[in-house]
């Protein structure tokens, strides 16, 4: 696959360059500008990323990093059987456990919310930081909605980090899954608390709480194209 003339390979995160150097030079340069293809493009463009992530992983699969990334790739297109295999395997390099939420979460992917809730009750999340714990009470909360139990979805996302008031990069994360699970269990006045509380703490647009906020509030958005169609029809309306 064509890599662009301004990707150099030497974007990408110092730790992973130490990991390509096991690699020959040209090899090694190769590699780390696919990964940065796969960065680059994986939110807009997932199944690009998931081609130069092929790449990588054709030239260098036995690179942790590489797993890891064709990994993110897999499971940002929903290949989640692929997904988990990389993230294994990524796991077995490595020895780290900052993988397991996603682990998890494939496991949901496949149709399986019980292992993913078993791995939520497993030692390896007593491991993991705290963000890496929301995440997987999140996946967690996730499980038990798959599973038709509303009611212990939201138990699980209560939390001593659901109740800060502090704003940290899962808060408004955290607040959407709960303001939605309280929605989806017919709790709607809690629903649009939540909601606004999710909004206050989602500064980069991670969620779409405002819009979920705004249609509890019974606010109807129209797009430019249903405007034009509302306005064609009150002209030919005036003609009658």
């Amino acid at each position: 696959m064509p890599i662009p003339e301004d990707v150099t390979g030497e974007e990408i995160d110092k730790d992973v360059r130490q990991e390509l150097q096991s690699l020959p030079k040209t090899l090694a340069e190769d590699v780390a500008k696919n990964l940065v293809m796969v960065a680059r493009l994986i939110d807009e463009d997932p199944e690009g990323a998931y081609g130069y992530s092929r790449v990588a992983l054709r030239l260098a699969s036995r690179v942790a990093a590489v797993r890891e990334a064709a990994g993110f790739a897999a499971y940002a297109n929903q290949k989640y059987a692929e997904a988990l295999a990389e993230f294994r395997a990524a796991r077995r390099m490595t020895g780290t456990v900052e993988l397991w939420p996603l682990m998890a979460d494939c496991e949901r992917g496949l149709g399986r919310p019980e292992k993913a809730l078993d791995m939520a009750g497993a030692p390896e999340v007593q491991k993991l930081d705290k963000a890496g714990q929301v995440e997987m009470r999140l996946v967690a909360a996730g499980a038990r909605r798959d599973m038709g139990q509303l009611d212990a979805a939201i138990v699980t996302l209560q939390s001593s980090e659901l109740a800060s008031n502090s704003v940290q990069p899962w808060t408004a994360r955290l607040r959407y899954a709960y303001a939605d699970a309280l929605h989806a269990a017919g709790r709607s006045g809690e629903a649009r608390e939540w909601f606004a509380k999710a909004v206050e703490a989602d500064r980069d647009g991670s969620t779409d709480a405002s819009d979920r906020l705004a249609e509890l509030d019974g606010v109807e958005f129209m797009d430019a194209l249903d405007e034009d169609e509302a306005d064609d029809t009150a002209n030919a309306d005036d003609k009658d």
